[in-house]
């Protein structure tokens, strides 16, 4: 599945390393110096190790639990800094998209169109992604299961577009609590796609008191290795120099000075496993 990614990628290194692929990048675009260090760092990263990787960067935060909360420094000025990346760290990029609208635009400037799990089941955000030809990469809901993402997968192939990722981000437990079942993993891979975990959303703890939502980075290695245990194509991390001082999302990001000995550690299970 990854051979068939690689060719929607060209750009994409190391697709036939037999190791599992990365999307990782802060949660959103913050400055052009910042993307490009990020991006640098684990391009270097993950060509010692010889796994595929994907930048990843949101243009614009949609879902905010508070009005004011940091959404982003502008779309134009944060496609402009995804595309710069891909030219100038040489890797392919992906962001969100929230509206139908918006597919064309972001398609100019990346690789790789994301659909929040919460818009997952939207059929005309799904079909203007497909339509731009980009690979399409759709985050399961919380409010479903793996069985259920065949429709979303449907709908992006029967817009004429083959190249669909599903990326599993936990469901919702409780009140404040997602948890994983790691059944979805198989069950999604059986529409013949590309399977990734999202480790750090999957540990969120949404809807807090304060409206800045939690999480539990210690468990980031904990939710990776079980992932590629269980045979993940691909895993999804944010990362970031400094997450307490992150302008979204840093309460469940993994710190970048600790990616390196975590994507050695995952790169020996998958040989154990394989």
């Amino acid at each position: 599945m990854l051979t068939a990614l690689a060719r929607a990628l060209p750009h994409l290194r190391h697709a036939d390393s037999g190791q599992f692929f990365l999307l990782a990048g802060p949660c959103v675009i913050e400055g052009e110096d910042m993307a490009l260090r990020i991006a640098e760092r684990i391009r270097r990263l993950t060509d010692a190790l010889q796994i595929p990787f994907i930048f990843k960067g949101s243009y614009r935060k949609a879902n905010r639990s508070r009005a004011d909360s940091f959404t982003g420094i502008g779309d134009e000025e944060a496609l402009r800094i995804l595309a710069k990346v891909g030219r100038e760290i040489g890797v392919p990029t992906v962001t969100d998209i929230h509206e139908s609208g918006e597919a064309a635009l972001a398609a100019e400037f990346v690789d790789v169109l994301q659909i929040p799990a919460f818009l997952c089941r939207q059929t005309e955000l799904l079909v203007a992604a497909a339509q731009t030809g980009k690979v399409v990469n759709i985050k399961k809901g919380q409010f479903l299961n793996g069985e259920a993402m065949r429709w979303a997968v449907d709908k992006v192939q029967g817009a004429g577009n083959e190249h669909v990722i599903l990326t599993e981000r936990g469901n919702s437990f409780g009140y404040q609590e997602l948890i994983v079942d790691f059944r979805n993993l198989p069950i999604m891979q059986q529409f013949g796609v590309p399977v990734v975990m999202d480790v750090t959303h999957a540990l969120q703890q949404p809807n807090q008191a304060s409206g800045v939502t939690g999480g539990q980075p210690a468990r980031i290695e904990t939710i990776a290795k079980a992932a590629i245990a269980v045979g993940a194509d691909g895993l999804f991390i944010e990362t970031h120099p400094t997450p307490a001082t992150a302008l979204s999302d840093g309460a469940n990001m993994l710190p970048l000075d600790q990616l390196e000995g975590l994507l050695e550690r995952l790169t020996r299970v998958r040989e154990a496993v394989r």
